[in-house]
């Protein structure tokens, strides 16, 4: 039997900013072996945490959840960090750095939703990776009304334009 000891690397430096497409970054490192989690990883591990509150209707501002949508709808195109509508992360060798875009549905009270996402988010992260998360910011993009259909074709607009209220 032979043994032998861990290779070392040292973290990569090519995209210093830690975003979602950027080499896995350092988590771990002992004497048996070094522990790294990929951007992406933070980034999925996010945006589940996010739509498990009640009152998260969806992720992402209309346009990414649109090509997110086309994305998915293509052989192979639904895979990978880049299709995580709404979820883009920083992540360093010890700390991690969240911003979600949301939208929520319609009676939802926003300030209580975002505390519940921001809590989930950081415990989720923080257990799974270990690594700390020094900030989730939240963008609202949307409220979902009930009536509203993601699917259903876009209300016509009116042949005379409407008299404006204010000027």
């Amino acid at each position: 039997m032979t043994t032998s000891t861990p290779a070392t690397t040292a973290p990569s430096t090519a995209n210093p900013a830690g975003t979602a497409g950027s080499p896995s970054r350092l988590a771990e490192d002992t004497s048996q072996g070094k522990t790294t989690i990929a951007a992406s990883v933070v980034q999925k591990i996010a945006g589940i945490a996010a739509r498990e509150i009640s009152g998260v209707h969806s992720m992402g501002g209309g346009l990414s959840r649109t090509f997110g949508a086309l994305r998915e709808r293509i052989p192979g195109g639904g895979t990978g960090a880049s299709n995580i509508a709404g979820v883009q992360v920083e992540v360093g060798e010890k700390q991690a750095a969240i911003d979600l875009d949301i939208v929520v549905e319609y009676g939802a009270s926003i300030v209580e939703l975002a505390r519940a996402v921001r809590r989930n988010v950081i415990t989720a992260v923080e257990r799974m990776t270990g690594l700390e998360v020094i900030e989730v910011n939240i963008a609202v993009n949307d409220i979902h009304l009930p009536d509203e259909d993601d699917d259903s074709a876009p209300t016509p607009v009116p042949a005379t334009p409407a008299t404006s209220r204010v000027e």
